[in-house]
């Protein structure tokens, strides 16, 4: 360990981990799959009902990319704000605080969204919306990690993460046959649904025996006032970038990426999403059974942005054939960035108990920010490269950049997580 981390491990847990009796367990990981699903179904939602949504709302069809852009950004702002808020209280107050306000804030916001009837309403409304989402992950993969032998914490990460990003399956198809009005209010419903679940969910161990300690707990700032503290943090956000060239610049703009390569058919945005997902579900789960194997998360890492590589070359380059053919371009691309429930659980296990919250919630929710930089750096190429080109430049960048975070990312698969920074 460096030594300018101090180790405090907590030798009188009054319950250890491995006794904590299966049933508690099993609702723990079953609740926090459930907040993740409904997560990441209200969260990709909108990239599903973007343009029917404004045309409704009476912006011209022309406009519905730029200003559909800039809803975007206005949810990332509540993201990255939320994960803040978040990772710091659940250090702070515990992890079930962040489990319940979340989900309480996103579902009502999502609840509103179906009532809209102005532009700003819009905007306001995935503001809080964002907010509230951002704090479902890390609380529920932090629990988890710190509830579960470590053994077995990566199986319980893998099936929390790999089974929320079905979310993003079953939001491509209500959002496509369903009003989008309509779609934006069941996946409200749900959240407050699940919150009744989440009653009998307790607190991990490992945060009740510090609960109550005087030793500094969510200092975000210090994240960053510290060399190796500071590392250690963006070096885990770095590995992530490639998931959200995909998930946000790739999906977000599928029929005009569809248009250039050639495809003459009428592209289903929704479709497009379902096809990326069922491969970002499939490669998730996968990675969580190869990190179990390999005991490495850096081997996964390395293989599967080589995987993405390949698969950006071939998204933008490969003869256009069809519509279906097109659509399996986007799951090729999903399997490549599907080791987002190792990001998670690494970040998760960089830090120490007191930090780890913060850390577990702010990296995924900062991934997502890097959406702005990718989207300018993309805006940016396009009028003297072409919409192929940089789109090209920029999803390799990113893929480069992961894999130098990676060859410098501490390895963590052995890692004890009971201890504090």
């Amino acid at each position: 360990m460096n030594d300018k981390t101090t180790l405090t491990y907590q030798a009188n847990a009054t319950l250890n981990q491995s006794e904590r009796p299966n049933k508690i367990i099993i609702l723990l990981i079953i609740v926090s799959a459930l907040g993740y699903f409904v997560d990441v179904y209200d969260m990709m939602l909108f990239t599903v009902v973007r343009k029917k949504s404004l045309l409704e709302l009476g912006i011209a069809e022309n406009e519905t990319l730029s200003v559909g852009l800039r809803l975007l950004n206005f949810q990332t702002i509540g993201l990255l704000a939320g994960g803040i808020f978040w990772g710091i209280l659940g250090d702070k107050k515990g992890r079930l605080n962040v489990l319940f306000g979340s989900i309480i804030i996103y579902s009502l916001a999502n609840i509103l969204n179906g009532f809209v009837s102005e532009l700003w309403q819009y905007g306001v409304l995935r503001v809080i919306a964002g907010f509230g989402l951002a704090g479902e992950l890390g609380a529920g993969v932090t629990i988890v990690m710190e509830s579960l032998k470590k053994e077995t914490r990566t199986i319980g990460a893998t099936l929390v993460a790999s089974f929320g990003l079905i979310g993003a399956i079953v939001a491509g198809y209500v959002g496509e046959h369903f009003d989008w009005r309509v779609a934006f209010i069941v996946g409200g419903v749900l959240g407050l649904f699940l919150l009744l679940l989440r009653i009998g969910v307790h607190e991990s161990d490992m945060y009740k025996n510090i609960k109550n300690k005087d030793i500094e707990k969510g200092k975000f700032l210090k994240i960053f006032a510290s060399w190796d503290k500071f590392s250690r943090y963006a070096k885990t956000i770095l590995v992530g970038l490639p998931s959200y060239f995909v998930l946000g610049l790739l999906l977000t703009i599928a029929p005009e990426f569809a248009k250039e390569i050639g495809i003459a058919d009428k592209i289903n945005t929704g479709h497009a999403m379902m096809y990326c997902f069922a491969g970002f579900s499939v490669a998730d789960l996968l990675c969580g059974l190869l990190s179990q194997k390999l005991k490495s998360r850096k081997a996964v890492f390395y293989l599967f942005n080589m995987l993405t590589i390949i698969s950006i070359i071939t998204f933008f380059y490969a003869p256009a054939n069809s519509l279906f053919g097109f659509y399996i371009r986007y799951t090729f691309v999903g399997f490549g960035i599907g080791y987002w429930a190792m990001l998670v659980t690494n970040a998760s296990e960089q830090f120490g108990t007191n930090y780890r919250a913060t850390v577990t919630t702010t990296v995924p929710n900062f991934i997502r920010g890097a959406l702005v930089p990718i989207a300018f750096a993309f805006e940016s190429l396009k009028p003297p490269l072409g919409l192929i080109n940089s789109g090209v430049i920029i999803g390799l960048i990113t893929v480069i950049i992961a894999l130098g975070a990676t060859f410098y990312t501490r390895e963590t698969f052995h890692k004890e997580l009971d201890y504090n920074e």
